[in-house]
C-alpha cells in the first residue's frame, strides 16, 4: 500500500481527481466525464494521474462524490418502486404539504409521486403515537401483497406504517416476509431510514430511500468492478449529504444519505482548508459547469440542516420556498443551488429577455468554443470571448477552445440584443452573476446572516471567474480562491472524516423532561453508531437535539454537551434554543412551552492523512503573457497580463490580472488586488 489518498468528483463537464501524498502534496488530474459509464472516466484519471506521480495504483483510501442519485430523481430514471402503508394512508404522497415554490402561478402543478397510485398499497394495521398496538396486523393481507408484487416487475418497495417511529414491530415484520418472498428486491422501511415525526417526510424519505437503491447499487458495484479490473485498490469510501465519507457497503443499504454527495465535498474542505488559514467564517461559491452552489461556514463550522428537497427541477434547502420537489428529512449540508455554470445554455426568450439556464451543454456536446459539435452558446463561450478563459486550451491543453466558434455562437444573441458581441457577452456574465446571487443569499441573507461578514471561498472549474464580480455585487469585501480551486470537490474529499449518525423522536416539553432519561436515550443512539464505526478507538461523538415551540411546524437544531444530564443543562438547552430562534427569526416567544421533537447522534472516525496541504504539483509558474480582456463598457478592454499562481506573492498585485492554472482561471478586476497568503491561497481584496 502507498499511503497515497486519492478522490474523485463527479461532475456534469469534467471528473475531477485530486491525489494526496504522505506528506500532503496534493497532485491533480481532470478529465471529460463519460455519461455512458461514470466508473470509466474515474478510471481512467485514477491510471493517469498513478502514472504521472509513477506510484502504484494501491491505495490507502479511494474517495469519491458523484450526482448518481440526485440525477435519478431529477430524470426519473429510478427503480420501479411500490409503498406498502397503513390503511386509509395510500395518499400522502399526492397531499404532501400545502406550500408550494411559485406563489402567483395558479396553475402550478407539482413533480407526480415517485410511486404512482398503482403501486401503493394499504394494510391493515394501526399504532398509536406512544407506540401502543391499537389494531394487529393482518398477516394474511401481506402475504398476499408479497406474492402480487413477486409477479410484478417493481425492483424496490417502501414501508412506511402510522407512528412507526414509536414501535417499528409492523414494520419489520412486513419487510422480514417481503425479504423472504423477493430476494434480491430492494426494501426500504420507514423505522430504519427516518425514525421521526411527520408522515410525509418519513413517507417521502423511505421512497427516494427505495427509488434510487438499485440504481446506486448498481453503479457502485460497477465501480467496484471497474476499480478492481484495472488494479487499483484502496478501501473504497463515498462522501454523504451530511459531510462525512462512509464505506460504500453502508451506502448501497441506505443510498439517501448520498443523495447530495458532490456539493458536499467542497464544502467540508472549504471549512477544514480556511480554518487551518484563519478564515473562520465563509460562504462557499462552487461553480461547475452545470451548476453553481453555496454554503455558509460559521466559526470554522459546517452548517447542516435536515429540511431538503430535491426532484421536479428544484435541488435546495430553503425554509421560505418550498414544495418544489420530494422531501428528503436527512442530514444533509445546508447547500443551496441554482443551474447556472459555465455550460449553461443562453437564449433570448418569446418576451425579448436574456436568459441564462438551467439547461446545460454538459460534457456532450459541451460549449460550441469546445469544437466537439456543440452550437448552442453558453457561459464558457462568452467567458472565452471576454478574455476571461484562454482563447486557446484550457486544463493545461487538454482541452482545446475554437474562439471563433464561440463568436460565431454569440452572434444572433448580440444580433437580437442589438449590440457588440462583446456586449452580450458581457450581460450573458452578468447575468450569470445575478442568477448564482441567489444561491448565496439563499444560505446567508435569508438565514438572517449578512453576506459583508463573511468572505467568499471560491472553487469550481468557473468559481475564480465569477467570484469577485459576485463578490462585489453582495459587497463583500475579500474572495479566496484555494489551492486546486478547480477541482476543489475532489480535494474537499481527501479531509472528509468517517460519519455515522443514528436519530429517534422524543416528543417531550422541556418541561416535564427527565434530564436522565434524555441522557439514556442519547447513550442508546450513541451505542448504535460506535459500533457502525470501523475504528471505534479514534470515534468522537456529538450530541444534538432538535427543539421548538409548541404548536410549530419546523424545528431547530441545538448542540448538546455529551455526558450526565441535569436540570441546569436543560435549562441551557432551552436558552440555546430561544438563542438561535432569536437569530434565525429575528424574535423570541417569551413563556412559550418549548418542546424537544428528535434526539441525534453523529460519531466520526478522523481520515487517515494529512490535516493540510503541505503543497500543489499543478501550480503554474509564473510567466510572461498578455491579452485584451473586456471588463464591461465602464473599464472598456484592456491590455491584462496573464500570470500563474506562482507569480504571486505577499505584496498585492493590483488588477487587471488573471490567474491561470490547470485547474482553472482566476478573473482580478481592475479595482481590485490580488496576492498569495503562506498557504497557497489567491487571497483578493475588493
Amino acid at each position: 500500500m502507498t499511503g497515497y489518498r486519492i478522490a474523485a468528483d463527479i461532475g456534469g463537464t469534467f471528473t475531477d481527481i485530486a491525489c494526496l501524498s504522505p506528506d500532503g502534496v496534493l497532485s491533480t488530474h481532470k478529465i471529460p466525464s463519460t455519461p455512458d459509464d461514470y466508473a470509466r472516466a474515474i478510471a481512467e484519471g485514477i491510471r493517469a494521474l498513478s502514472a504521472e506521480l509513477g506510484i502504484a495504483r494501491d491505495f490507502l483510501d479511494v474517495l469519491h462524490a458523484s450526482t448518481i442519485a440526485t440525477n435519478a430523481i431529477l430524470e426519473g430514471k429510478g427503480a420501479e418502486t411500490a409503498l406498502v402503508t397503513t390503511e386509509g394512508f395510500r395518499d400522502v404522497l399526492e397531499l404532501r404539504r400545502i406550500r408550494v415554490p411559485r406563489l402567483y402561478e395558479p396553475l402550478y402543478r407539482k413533480p407526480p409521486p415517485l410511486v404512482p397510485r398503482r403501486r401503493r398499497y394499504e394494510i391493515s394495521e394501526r399504532i398509536g403515537p406512544k407506540g401502543e398496538v391499537l389494531k394487529a396486523l393482518d398477516i394474511d393481507a401481506v402475504h398476499r401483497l408479497a406474492a402480487l408484487l413477486a409477479a410484478s416487475s417493481v425492483e424496490a418497495v417502501a414501508i412506511c406504517f402510522l407512528h412507526s417511529y414509536a414501535n417499528p414491530a409492523h414494520e419489520q415484520q412486513v419487510a422480514e416476509i417481503l425479504r423472504a418472498v423477493l430476494p434480491g428486491r430492494f426494501i426500504s422501511i420507514s423505522s430504519e431510514v427516518l425514525p421521526e415525526i411527520r408522515e410525509y417526510e418519513r413517507t417521502s424519505t423511505t421512497v427516494v430511500n427505495a427509488y434510487i437503491g438499485p440504481v446506486v447499487a448498481r453503479y457502485l458495484r460497477s465501480l467496484q468492478s471497474r476499480l478492481k479490473e484495472d488494479g487499483i485498490g484502496g478501501r473504497l469510501l463515498m462522501m454523504q449529504s451530511s459531510g462525512g465519507t462512509l464505506d460504500v457497503e453502508r451506502v448501497i443499504a441506505k443510498p439517501a444519505q448520498v443523495v447530495e454527495s458532490g456539493p458536499a465535498a467542497g464544502v467540508v474542505g472549504a471549512a477544514r482548508l480556511g480554518l487551518h488559514a484563519g478564515y473562520r467564517d465563509v460562504i462557499t461559491f462552487d461553480m461547475g459547469g452545470t451548476t453553481a452552489k453555496a454554503s455558509l461556514i460559521e466559526d470554522g463550522k459546517v452548517v447542516g440542516t435536515d429540511e431538503y428537497e430535491v426532484g421536479g427541477g428544484i435541488s435546495l434547502n430553503s425554509k421560505l420556498v418550498k414544495g418544489g420537489g420530494y422531501a428528503l428529512k436527512l442530514p444533509v449540508i445546508d447547500v443551496s443551488e441554482v443551474g447556472a455554470g459555465g455550460g449553461s445554455i443562453v437564449r433570448v426568450d418569446a418576451g425579448g429577455a436574456l436568459k441564462v439556464g438551467p439547461q446545460s451543454a454538459g460534457a456532450v456536446p459541451g460549449p460550441a468554443c469546445y469544437g466537439l459539435g456543440g452550437a448552442e452558446p453558453t457561459v464558457t463561450d462568452a467567458n472565452v470571448l471576454l478574455g476571461y478563459l484562454n482563447p486557446e486550451s484550457l486544463a493545461g491543453g487538454a482541452v482545446r477552445i475554437d474562439l471563433e466558434k464561440a463568436r460565431a455562437a454569440l452572434a444572433p444573441i448580440a444580433e437580437i440584443l442589438k449590440c457588440d458581441v462583446l456586449d452580450a457577452a458581457y450581460g450573458v456574465h452578468r447575468l450569470a452573476n445575478a442568477t448564482m446571487m441567489r444561491a448565496v443569499k439563499a444560505v446567508s441573507t435569508y438565514r438572517g446572516r449578512d453576506p459583508r461578514d463573511f468572505t467568499l471561498f471560491a472553487f469550481g472549474g468557473n468559481g475564480g471567474v465569477h467570484a469577485v464580480e459576485l463578490a462585489r455585487e453582495l459587497q463583500m469585501h475579500r474572495v479566496i480562491v484555494p489551492p486546486g480551486a478547480g477541482v476543489f470537490s475532489a480535494v474537499g474529499l481527501l479531509f472528509v472524516d468517517i460519519e455515522v449518525a443514528r436519530s429517534a423522536a422524543y416528543l417531550t416539553p422541556i418541561a416535564e423532561a427527565d434530564a436522565a432519561d434524555v441522557a439514556q436515550r442519547f447513550r442508546q443512539l450513541e451505542a448504535s453508531v460506535v459500533a457502525e464505526l470501523d475504528d471505534r478507538e479514534r470515534a468522537t461523538v456529538r450530541w444534538r437535539a432538535d427543539l421548538r415551540y409548541a404548536g410549530q411546524g419546523f424545528e431547530l437544531g441545538i448542540e448538546v454537551m455529551p455526558g450526565a444530564l441535569t436540570d441546569q443543562d436543560l435549562a441551557a438547552i432551552r436558552e440555546a434554543f430561544e438563542q438561535e430562534h432569536e437569530r434565525t427569526y429575528g424574535h423570541r416567544l417569551v413563556g412559550r412551552q418549548i418542546d424537544f421533537v428528535t434526539l441525534r447522534v453523529i460519531g466520526t472516525v478522523a481520515h487517515r492523512g494529512p490535516s493540510h496541504l503541505a503543497a500543489a504539483r499543478h501550480t503554474t509558474p509564473a510567466r510572461e503573457a498578455r491579452r485584451p480582456v473586456y471588463f464591461g463598457p465602464l473599464q472598456g478592454l484592456r491590455d491584462t497580463p496573464v500570470i500563474g499562481r506562482g507569480g504571486l506573492g505577499a505584496e498585492p498585485f493590483q488588477g487587471p490580472l488573471v490567474i491561470e492554472e490547470y485547474e482553472g482561471t482566476t478573473v482580478v478586476p481592475p479595482d481590485a488586488s490580488a496576492s498569495l497568503d503562506i498557504h497557497n491561497n489567491i487571497i483578493i481584496n475588493l
